[in-house]
């Protein structure tokens, strides 16, 4: 006879909150083989415990956000940053770039004395397994240590897309953050002078060209080997020239006034020295400011500044042989404060980039309502600070001796150029703000018709995005059988489709569609769209997304900025046409 399992069960009051038990019996183990058996059993009310009798989850008590400085990303959001980045990537990869990766973190000891007084930013981990690493600051420094330890490579043309940490005060409305994304190109290796560092400046304009700004930004470019030769002729000491270039830096963020006083109060420097200096860094141009530098005969003596004059003779040369040379401006308050540059640098302004007012004259009902929120800290939010600009969007320059930092006697000259994606984001997601889009799609399809014999066209609407799909076109329709035509608009207009094709049964009868442009004005003659042919579907198609893309290219830059100076501002226009008598008139910049 067949063994078989016999199932005992022994029932109580049943219980709301615990599961029945099941329990093998050893006793069991004794009985004959078709005897043997389980028990399961639910449990006794007093068996049940009052702490875990609710076991519905509860809101947590802390408050749910992202950290300081950071924020997330979906919806149009993304949209636009994916088009930034492969809009720098693709300009990348048409100059020779491959691109590389490198860790989050790196070890301490690299990353330490690189940043002069920005090392205070780094954020430094606990100790793990014996090693002490901080989070990478920027992606230069890592490059460098990948450089030296990789000695094979002794000429690449890299890039990196890659986040980056510092511990800043945020404003993360205009992009400043404690983490955000850097796009970096760098060209190492040995060249003849000057030609790689065109080159770089080639790319900077075609990044922002192919971004859309044309006319808006201005490329500020100075000499570390000039900068340091005013400081030396003006009298700084040796140990103070880092410290003073980086307090010259800040001319950008606030007066002259301000920075003077930071030099001499804080810094320690002779007044003047400071005022000596002050004649100097005030001076901006192109190659007419340095014929002009070039004239004074104390600083054509100068060892320093004679290699920073023939390196920015030689680089005014090559970027006119490029084609780039018309957003740049030779800046003589520019010094960027990174310890590691060794020759030309440059940095990208725009609007915004500076403060809308300086620290010393914010006014008074900005401090009264500083007062009322308490002290400000170094973890809140300046955002809507008006003394607090966006800062450059670009910046990068020449450093010869980072390389040798790590591998000793082998040196690997670098120059190089990064870009702060969210600073660049938070420009250009003003500007879109009444065009936003959640996707990429170009083509919404959708099906017109109604009452009882209407089918809803689904096979045919699937037909027709197979068509759009197999043409690399980015289209979408509806999930459903028989859709209004009035849902099918609303869902195309949320995610900003500019086109839609909509099928009708007579149409289609006639091997024809009609598409539609979204948004056209009322008395626009194509308002209610036109029929093409079913045969010329996807070409038809992409000639006026093509188009559209063009138009679009061209009403932006009609509605450009108009630059001053290199940085736009109705303020600073004024006062130009004030002092030229040009009433109403356009100022442009002279670039």
């Amino acid at each position: 006879m067949q063994s078989s399992w016999i199932l005992a069960i022994r029932s109580v009051r049943p219980s709301r909150r615990l599961a029945p038990t099941l329990t093998f019996r050893p006793t069991c183990l004794s009985a004959p083989a078709s005897r043997r058996c389980f028990h399961i059993s639910s449990p006794r009310p007093q068996d049940i415990n009052p702490a875990i009798e609710d076991m519905a989850p509860k809101a947590p008590k802390f408050e749910i956000k992202t950290p300081k400085g950071t924020r997330d990303w979906s919806g149009a959001d993304m949209v636009l940053r994916e088009k930034i980045f492969n809009t720098i990537t693709n300009v990348f990869k048409r100059h020779g770039g491959v691109t590389i990766d490198t860790p989050v973190f790196e070890l301490k000891e690299i990353l330490a004395g690189k940043y002069g007084e920005d090392s205070k930013l780094i954020y430094d981990l606990a100790d793990q397994g014996g090693e002490l690493c901080s989070l990478r600051y920027d992606l230069t420094v890592p490059f460098a240590r990948f450089l030296a330890m990789n000695k094979d490579i002794s000429q690449i043309k890299r890039y990196h897309i890659a986040k980056v940490y510092r511990r800043d005060q945020p404003a993360v409305k205009k992009g400043r953050m404690r983490e955000f994304y850097q796009c970096d190109f760098d060209i190492a290796g040995l060249y003849d002078p000057m030609i790689p560092d065109a080159e770089i400046i080639r790319i900077i304009n075609e990044v922002f060209e192919g971004l859309g700004w044309q006319g808006k930004y201005t490329i500020k470019l100075n000499s570390r080997k000039i900068l340091d030769g005013i400081f030396q002729v003006c009298g700084v000491p040796e140990a103070s020239i880092r410290p003073i270039s980086s307090a010259v830096d800040k001319l950008d963020k606030m007066p002259w006034e301000d920075v003077r006083k930071e030099m001499v109060e804080e810094k320690g420097l002779a007044p003047e020295i400071a005022d000596k200096i002050g004649k100097y860094v005030v001076l901006k141009g192109k190659r007419d400011l340095l014929e002009q530098l070039q004239k004074d005969e104390e600083l054509a003596a100068n060892p320093s500044m004679q290699q920073g004059f023939a390196d920015m003779d030689l680089l005014f040369t090559y970027l006119d042989a490029f084609n780039a040379g018309h957003s740049v401006s030779f800046d003589l308050s520019l010094a960027r404060g990174l310890d590691y540059y060794t020759g030309v640098i440059y940095e990208v302004v725009t609007e915004g980039s500076a403060p809308k007012v300086s620290a010393a004259s914010a006014d008074a009902s900005a401090e009264k309502s500083k007062k009322k929120k308490g002290k400000a800290g170094e973890d809140e939010d300046r955002s809507d600070d008006p003394t607090v600009g966006i800062g450059s969007v670009a910046a990068g320059g020449r450093y010869d001796n980072l390389v040798g930092m790590f591998s000793g006697k082998t040196q690997v000259p670098c120059v190089g150029i990064s870009f702060g994606i969210d600073r660049i984001f938070s420009i250009m997601r003003a500007n879109q703000a009444k065009k936003e889009r959640k996707n990429e799609v170009d083509v919404f399809v959708m099906a017109f018709g109604g009452g009882k014999d209407f089918t809803g066209l689904l096979k045919e609407r699937s037909e027709i995005a197979a068509r759009l799909w197999d043409a690399n076109i980015k289209a979408e329709f509806l999930y459903k059988v028989k859709p209004k035509l009035q849902n099918q608009f609303k869902a195309a207009e949320a995610n900003g489709v500019p086109f839609a094709l909509i099928l009708g049964e007579d149409e289609l009868a006639q091997g024809k569609i009609k598409i539609k442009e979204m948004g056209l004005p009322e008395d626009h003659p194509l308002k209610e769209g036109e029929l093409i042919d079913l045969k010329n579907l996807t070409k038809e198609v992409q000639v006026r997304i093509e188009r559209k893309k063009q138009l679009d290219a061209i009403v932006e830059q009609a509605e450009g900025l108009r630059v001053v100076g290199g940085i736009k501002g109705e303020d600073v226009k004024v006062e130009q046409l004030a002092k030229e008598g040009e009433g109403g008139e356009e100022v442009k910049a002279e670039n």
